[in-house]
């Protein structure tokens, strides 16, 4: 795995990536996207496709809660000892952990750019970046804000929202170096999610 492919695989398992153990060593990733962001799925198939066992593919699944079907596009890696390693480090007893070495793992512009494609968002009114988490322990939460301010000087700041979501959120003036630090490895098909200007903060004219 060369530094760009680590990269999008680190922002990619903080974000929507799923690591399935297959044995006692190896794991394989998995990724699913709606329809909608089909071209991001194919952009890191791409990056990632000497690890891919096919092309990517359009399933459908039945929705319980909205009672009916959806389409979506998957796509997963084969099974190898280097997604082992990676699925020990951030999975325990099966569920999602931030290891105590993350640090040196989410190091790279593209890996923060990665996760931020995945699970940020911006809110004009506020002129803030949100980065969505799933309900980490403190230790995981207290690994990844070292990690992030040591290797990209941001302090975020975890919230816990009225509906139980745990978002990190980043002050107007951390949401401008984000930003400057992403931008240039937003692709063409997310860049709704970056809609103002990185200095100014301000909505884009485009909008």
């Amino acid at each position: 795995m060369d530094k760009i492919q680590k990269a999008v695989v680190i922002g990619t398992i903080l974000g929507d990536g799923f690591l399935q153990k297959t044995g006692k060593k190896n794991a394989r990733l998995r990724l699913e996207y709606s329809l909608k962001q089909q071209d991001y799925l194919l952009w890191k198939y791409q990056i990632l496709n000497n690890f891919f066992q096919k092309k990517p593919e359009i399933l459908e699944r039945f929705n319980l809660k909205f009672g009916k079907n959806y389409q979506y596009i998957r796509s997963q890696s084969y099974s190898g000892l280097e997604f082992g390693k990676l699925h020990q480090l951030f999975y325990v007893d099966g569920k999602k952990v931030i290891p105590n070495k993350v640090s040196k793992l989410l190091k790279e512009p593209m890996s923060l750019a990665v996760w931020f494609m995945d699970d940020g968002y911006y809110y004009p009114r506020d002129r803030i970046a949100y980065i969505y988490l799933p309900k980490y322990d403190s230790n995981s939460i207290k690994n990844l804000l070292f990690a992030i301010k040591n290797n990209y000087g941001l302090t975020p700041q975890l919230k816990i929202k009225k509906r139980g979501e745990h978002v990190l959120i980043f002050t107007a003036e951390d949401t401008v170096k984000l930003v400057q630090i992403i931008k240039p490895f937003i692709i063409k098909s997310m860049s709704c999610k970056l809609p103002f200007d990185p200095v100014s903060t301000e909505p884009s004219s485009k909008e």
